[in-house]
């Protein structure tokens, strides 16, 4: 299994769902940085599980345990290791899964690439609980693009059929995107929240789970960070974000919206303002020619509804090669975006920081 990403700044993840914890190595950090850590400790509990009925009641308070890299609370340039314990796990839950896989996961492609050595309780190296480690890692990463006067930010921007306020891709600002980035449901509209928590019960009191969408922006980045062909931003944000389970679908700017304008409607069109370059829209998400533009950064990140659902659903067994009804134990969330929040942030802040270091 790959785990690693980053060329300058290295971040290792290992670790199961169900093993004894998960943590992280990050390797290339500078030295002398001061580490806020209730900031960390803000980030991890809003990924955390087990706050309120839109979660899974697994609960786990991700406190993380730094072993290495750090003394006084400042980063020493020895890399950084981390560890979370798992604390409450019930494997018991999965036994039915060593043999017939939930459809939607990674439970059928893993078996037969690790000839059923792989470990399926609670998804194993696969599951969304190793999304704590690069929270971790991502809320790191942040404190250094802050002093370098850089903001990363996120929001819910669409749950099912219910829609947030979205950024707006010129204007988004730091004020607004510290303001949603402190908030354990992270939506612009209170309006909206109201509206996606009944949506995510809905799906809860069915048995089964609802996706949606992640927006997160990126001011004060400079012109010119990343390049082209193989080095683009849009291809570094990508390969970190795809890593993410449950990503299906990341897009820059208007994306897919593209196919449907015409140029003289896509073009972001040049200006002076305040005696310096500037744009009268934001529609190509701050990035032209795989580097930044010196507008805000936009990139909107498509989830799929959480795959472990408690309804009946077809199947195989992979001993007898016979199909199978499967019922799903264990605790899963019925949505699983709220949490996603702080994790694509993170992992934006940490593939920006890796290119810029």
């Amino acid at each position: 299994m790959s785990s690693n990403f980053g060329e300058n700044i290295k971040l290792s993840i290992f670790g199961e769902s169900h093993g004894e914890a998960i943590g992280c190595v990050i390797d290339g950090l500078p030295h002398g940085v001061e580490l806020d850590m209730d900031k960390i400790y803000l980030d991890m509990s809003r990924r955390a599980p087990g706050k309120d009925k839109t979660a899974t009641p697994r609960l786990e308070k991700d406190i993380p345990h730094i072993i290495s890299g750090v003394l006084n609370g400042v980063t020493t340039g020895a890399p950084l290791a981390m560890i979370i314990e798992n604390t409450n796990t019930k494997s018991g839950d999965y036994g039915n899964l060593m043999t017939v896989p939930r459809p939607s996961h990674s439970d059928y492609p893993a078996y037969v690439k690790y000839e059923g050595k792989n470990d399926v309780r609670g998804g194993g190296h696969f599951s969304g609980r190793l999304t704590a480690p690069l929270v971790f890692a991502g809320a790191v990463a942040k404190q250094i693009l802050e002093k370098k006067g850089i903001t990363v930010g996120a929001h819910i921007l669409k749950i099912g059929s219910v829609c947030d306020e979205g950024f707006d891709m010129l204007n988004v600002n730091k004020e607004m995107l510290e303001s949603v980035s402190k908030k354990s449901f992270s939506v612009v509209s209170p309006r909206a929240e109201e509206q996606m928590r009944a949506e995510i019960e809905k799906a809860r009191l069915n048995q089964d789970s609802v996706g949606g969408i992640v927006e997160c922006a990126v001011t004060g980045l400079p012109v010119g960070v990343g390049a082209n062909i193989f080095s683009t931003v849009e291809s570094k944000l990508a390969s970190i974000l795809f890593a993410v389970p449950a990503v299906k679908g990341v897009e820059f700017g208007k994306g897919f919206e593209f196919g449907e304008m015409l140029g003289s409607q896509a073009n972001d069109q040049y200006c002076i303002k305040d005696e310096k370059v500037a744009m009268l829209s934001n529609n190509n998400g701050g990035i032209l020619g795989g580097m930044t533009t010196g507008a805000p950064v936009v990139v909107s990140v498509a989830f799929k509804p959480t795959p472990s659902i408690s309804q009946k659903q077809k199947s195989v067994n992979l001993q007898t090669m016979k199909e199978e009804e499967l019922v799903i134990n264990g605790r899963h969330d019925p949505c699983i975006v709220p949490r996603a929040v702080p994790v694509v942030e993170g992992a934006v802040a940490f593939a920006l920081l890796d290119m810029m270091i």
